[in-house]
């Protein structure tokens, strides 16, 4: 005995296209960015279509065009909401006045809290941290502009905080670069290999360097 066919007649059941639920159109935005972020994240930039990112949110893409117009302006709106958040969370980690109390525990306690931050938010800082694979140029550029924002700053803090001790005469240009630097790979490497450099580990290896370096100069 065979299988009867599949009936095409009237009562056939058709395949039923995604129901976008009704949203406000700032909630269906910030709903397709987040789908655009999760298909960046795992895919990669290039994969990053108006097709993948309305089956990432179920729905249609008449609704991706009607909320943004097109890919472009949705990746640049991408690129805004991640550049602020990142900017953010980086800037919560200076010390609230601007001056360390005490410049080497500020800067363990950036270290760690960077890698508190990007394991609460891994989705944002993949692609800030290079974990996403080939960035376009526009995304390496605000990304760098941003980064030395912070730089800045941290740079402003060391040299306050050395200031304030009486030294030791060290640059706190160089300071800061390597400082960010720092910050920057051990939140890599939380994300990437966390069994292998737990926090624990990183942030006691940076407090043991940091108390090699004479208190005053």
């Amino acid at each position: 005995m065979t299988d009867a066919a599949p009936s095409h007649g009237r009562g056939a059941a058709r395949p039923r296209k995604p129901y976008a639920r009704r949203l406000s159109p700032e909630a269906r935005r910030e709903q397709l960015l987040d789908a655009a972020l999760r298909v960046l994240v795992r895919d990669g930039f290039d994969q990053v279509t108006i097709e993948a990112i309305a089956q990432e949110a179920g729905v249609t893409r008449p609704v991706v065009y009607s909320a943004y117009g097109g890919l472009g302006p949705l990746l640049h709106a991408l690129l805004d909401r991640s550049e602020q958040r990142g900017l953010e969370q980086a800037l919560t980690l200076l010390p609230p006045d601007g001056v360390p109390a005490d410049v080497d525990a500020w800067l363990v306690d950036a270290a760690g809290r960077m890698i508190d931050l990007v394991q609460a938010d891994p989705d944002t800082w993949r692609p800030i941290l290079g974990l996403v694979g080939p960035a376009p140029a526009v995304v390496r550029e605000r990304i760098s502009v941003t980064e030395e924002l912070v730089r800045v700053q941290v740079a402003r803090a060391i040299r306050a905080g050395l200031d304030a001790r009486g030294g030791p005469d060290l640059d706190a240009d160089i300071l800061s670069h390597l400082a960010v630097a720092t910050a920057e790979q051990f939140g890599r490497l939380a994300l990437e290999r966390p069994d292998e450099y737990p926090r624990e580990r990183l942030v006691e290896s940076l407090s043991a360097l940091l108390r090699m370096v004479p208190v005053r100069g």
